[in-house]
């Protein structure tokens, strides 16, 4: 059992990022099978699982999530091959893994020189978004918005000395914080959308992970209505998770044949400019990845 320490040390995130890029090129490829996500209990336990098939390897993830409970979410992931196993701690790959494809969509979506950052959030999900950004663009600035403002200031000193060479700051409202970004990352449990779309520039880029029930909603939907384009992970995942893009289809905001996956995006390279979004609610593929390299270093080793 490879703990969070193991996980983190085997696995940079810059590696994490082009795994995940390939997984969803294959999956645009139909290389993977993808059942969809199981939940239970209301979302308090999620199972998700993905098979390779030219190389007949796949992955089983299962979490719990408990409010108020320290660590909040729990689980163990298995990564099945024909010569062994290799399981792991699944809260770290989660993170990692989840970051990861929110620098893939940034690499893909955002202004080539795009310094200026603004994260929404200061859970457990939230510092990877940074590290994956950072590992794509060349972040100079940061602005950071939580709800508990001494938290948030906690959360923003760390990365502050992880990342000495941007410039970050603890931002008064949501709205303070993306009204210069120029990269956007939204990683809360919101249920109602954390700023109004004219609170962004004109050109910037938003990744939205924290909804996965359609309770949930980062978004606003005026954004996802005129955004230049709308890229999901998987269009039936984001069709019965996503929240914010569940409203705005169902209110004609925004036509379901508008949403382009990430595979289909990576490989057709839309022409971006203006808002772009990217919406991800998390797939089994990425988990893959990140446990394809784990696999690699314990083989190594």
């Amino acid at each position: 059992m490879l703990d969070a320490d193991e996980v983190r040390n085997a696995v940079p995130m810059s590696a994490a990022v082009d795994a995940v890029r390939e997984a969803f090129l294959d999956l645009a490829a139909g290389r993977f099978a993808v059942p969809q996500r199981l939940s239970f209990g209301g979302g308090t336990t999620l199972v998700m699982s993905a098979c390779h098939t030219p190389s007949s390897t796949t992955v089983v993830k299962t979490l719990n999530l408990a409010a108020g409970r320290t660590p909040m979410i729990l689980g163990t992931l298995v990564w099945n091959t024909a010569e062994g196993q290799v399981v792991a701690d699944a809260v770290e790959i989660t993170t990692l893994r989840t970051g990861a494809v929110s620098g893939v969509a940034t690499d893909l979506l955002a202004p080539a020189g795009a310094s200026k950052l603004a994260l929404l959030g200061t859970g457990a999900q939230a510092a990877d978004q940074v590290r994956a950004v950072a590992a794509v663009r060349p972040v100079r600035h940061l602005a950071v918005f939580g709800r508990d403002r001494s938290r948030a200031s906690a959360f923003t000193a760390r990365l502050a000395a992880e990342f000495p060479e941007v410039t970050t700051r603890v931002a008064a409202s949501a709205e303070d914080a993306v009204s210069d970004a120029e990269v956007v990352c939204c990683a809360t449990s919101s249920s109602t959308p954390l700023f109004a779309a004219d609170a962004l520039p004109e050109r910037v880029h938003v990744n939205a992970i924290g909804s996965y029930l359609p309770s949930m909603r980062e978004l606003p939907a005026e954004l996802l209505a005129t955004a230049t384009c709308v890229v999901v992970d998987q269009v039936e995942a984001a069709l019965e998770e996503a929240g914010e893009v569940i409203h705005a289809v169902d209110t004609g905001l925004l036509g379901r044949g508008e949403l382009v996956e990430l595979g289909h995006a990576l490989r057709e390279h839309p022409a971006v400019g203006g808002r772009t979004v990217f919406k991800s609610v998390g797939l089994a593929v990425q988990d893959w990845a990140v446990a394809r390299l784990l696999g690699a270093a314990l083989d190594r080793n």
